[in-house]
């Protein structure tokens, strides 16, 4: 019950407290930008990195458009000619981090990685990081509005899934990029457009329902962290059948008969 109700967005009841665990630092980490010409390349890395049971701290996905983006406003750097970068980071004991991190590099190496550059201390790390939490201030600058989603496959599709979104934005014309929690399987295609350009914004709606779809037939999912709150609500039922919509109902009306907790939204 206790993940139905957090997953709930509000609407089966109201957190009134949260006990929190505090997890130690880890001894050691070691953060590492990798760069690659190839978006499949990129793509194809993350799969071989899940497929041998390493499971980064931290796997995070930039395209180029982000890239681009993020060097535009920040000034740290970034390799604007790769067509992807992954920023990655292992931690633990020190000689599991050691091992995991020549791991990863040799995955990287093998799948086609044009450079790997290696933190070499926190200054150097924030430097690598800075251009993970600078993705999406920076793509929002780049046009009136932005429309963030976060379509979220099994960790196995995701070079599917990034090609799609990248064959979607050919499609329909629209600037869409994307970066995310690569190993999370979540996405975050971002597609940028202007609201006021109404023949703009019906491809947008065409490309953003086409990249839903996507995620579905990959055995994904309409969200991995956002939520469905009101723009997803016409989504549901691709993702969920009548009955489960029928069961997600009745566990509404259960805790909330008179519909007062978060009315409105997408039951």
């Amino acid at each position: 019950m206790k993940s139905i109700f957090v997953g709930s967005e509000g609407m089966l009841g109201i957190i009134t407290e949260i006990l929190v665990k505090l997890i130690p630092k880890p001894e050691a980490r070691q953060s590492m930008m990798v760069m690659y010409s190839d978006l499949d390349k990129a793509a194809n890395t993350i799969r071989e990195i899940i497929a041998n049971k390493i499971i980064p701290a931290t796997l995070e996905i930039l395209d180029n458009i982000t890239i681009r983006a993020v060097e535009d406003s920040k000034k740290i750097g970034l390799p604007v000619d790769s067509e992807a970068i992954l920023l990655i980071e292992v931690d633990g004991v020190k000689e599991a981090v050691e091992k995991e991190a020549k791991k990863v590099k040799d995955i990287c190496a093998a799948c086609g990685a044009d450079k790997i550059t290696v933190a070499e201390d926190e200054s150097k790390r924030d430097e690598i990081w800075a251009a993970r939490r600078g993705a999406n201030p920076a793509l929002v600058r780049l046009r009136p509005t932005a429309i963030v989603e976060d379509a979220t496959v099994p960790r196995s599709r995701l070079p599917e899934m990034i090609r799609a979104v990248r064959e979607i934005a050919g499609k329909y014309n629209v600037m869409i990029g994307t970066y995310g929690h690569a190993g999370d399987g979540n996405l975050h295609p971002t597609v940028l457009t202007d609201v006021n350009n109404h023949e703009e914004m019906e491809r947008v709606h065409k490309a953003v329902s086409d990249i839903f779809d996507k995620a579905l037939e990959l055995g994904g999912t309409l969200t991995g962290e956002h939520g469905i709150g009101i723009a997803k609500a016409q989504f549901m039922t691709r993702q969920f059948s009548p009955a489960e919509m029928d069961l997600m109902k009745k566990l509404k009306n259960a805790f909330d008969p008179h519909d007062i907790l978060n009315p409105g939204k997408f039951l």
